[in-house]
């Protein structure tokens, strides 16, 4: 008969001196420090600045002559009939550019998840307009829809229902459809990416169960894709969605923000009262309402969030 010895359980290591402790936890900050400084210089000095100067009468001709208004600028502000409009037109363009984005960037992961050959090299031709200067796209596409000599008008008119050109940048009903086409051409292949990554992360354990129970292409797109990559779909619809709201060098440089202000976004018309009109005071207080609209639509991104967590139990 023979004994088994068990191995006495390891001691509990001593917990460091303080001392240890002191210099560990300075050097952890001393790491730190460099990119806390870099977020402050970047991000929170000139957001502050903004807030300080909306509440100001500061002139861009004299920006340190400028004197405390209080909530005046914020009282002329609402008080413009044109708010209204412009807040519309900026809800209306990232609407359509954020579903836009996703929806064919979408479709684009789907077709590209799907093994063939000559994908490697279809990723590479998708991520051009991604990585294109944003005054490059806007130039290039100016040419595309001029009303006389753009490449857009002579394709379509090959069509036998399309008999006249277009004036695409210069027709208010035409504009935001042409601004937002743009940008989307612009900004999906980023979505397309990331949700392609999102595919390929999903276990393929998952699509044969789902085709062994019989369940249809649509079921597991359902049951099994949409889940999958939902946490992906939320994180880019915020992304892209503050990106609508900051975006300028697009649609300034198509439209101005025109015509008849059918293109009048926050972002246009912050830059219109602080450089051309040069109310630096005004201009801050439109931003700070681009702000306000960012930070909202941050809300509502933690909170579908937390119910898809409940819902789909490992989303986060």
């Amino acid at each position: 008969m023979t004994a088994t010895v068990e191995a006495a359980p390891a001691a509990p290591a001593p917990p460091a001196p303080p001392a240890v402790r002191r210099r560990g936890g300075g050097f952890g900050l001393a790491l730190v420090a460099p990119a806390v400084v870099l977020l402050l210089l970047v991000q929170a000095y000139p957001l502050v600045e903004g807030l300080r100067l909306s509440f100001t009468n500061t002139a861009l001709a004299r920006p340190r002559a400028g004197t405390f208004a209080g909530l005046d600028n914020y009282a002329e502000l609402f008080a413009d009939p044109r708010l209204g409009k412009i807040l519309w037109v900026t809800l209306v363009y990232t609407v359509a550019s954020v579903v836009g984005s996703l929806v064919i960037g979408l479709v684009a992961a789907l077709v590209m998840n799907v093994g063939f050959r000559g994908r490697g090299l279809l990723r590479s031709i998708l991520t051009v307009p991604w990585a294109a200067p944003g005054v490059a796209t806007a130039l290039v596409f100016i040419w595309m829809l001029d009303s006389q000599y753009g490449v857009t008008n002579w394709a379509l008119t090959l069509l036998p229902f399309v008999d006249e050109y277009q004036r695409w940048l210069n027709d208010p009903s035409l504009a935001m459809p042409a601004v937002v086409a743009v940008t989307v051409w612009k900004v999906f292949p980023f979505a397309a990416i990331a949700l392609l990554a999102a595919l390929q992360a999903i276990p393929e354990e998952l699509h044969e169960a789902a085709k062994i129970d019989r369940a249809s292409g649509l079921n597991r797109f359902r049951q099994v894709t949409m889940p999958g990559i939902a946490p992906v779909v939320l994180t880019l619809a915020l992304f892209l969605t503050i990106w609508s709201f900051r975006r300028f060098e697009i649609i300034w440089l198509l439209t101005g923000g025109g015509p008849v202000d059918a293109t009048n976004t926050l972002m246009i018309d912050l830059y219109r009262e602080s450089f051309k009109n040069r109310q630096l005071g005004y201009g801050s207080a439109i931003g700070m309402v681009g702000l306000v609209l960012s930070v909202l639509a941050s809300v509502v991104y933690f909170v579908t969030s937390r119910r898809l967590t409940r819902r789909y139990g490992g989303v986060s």
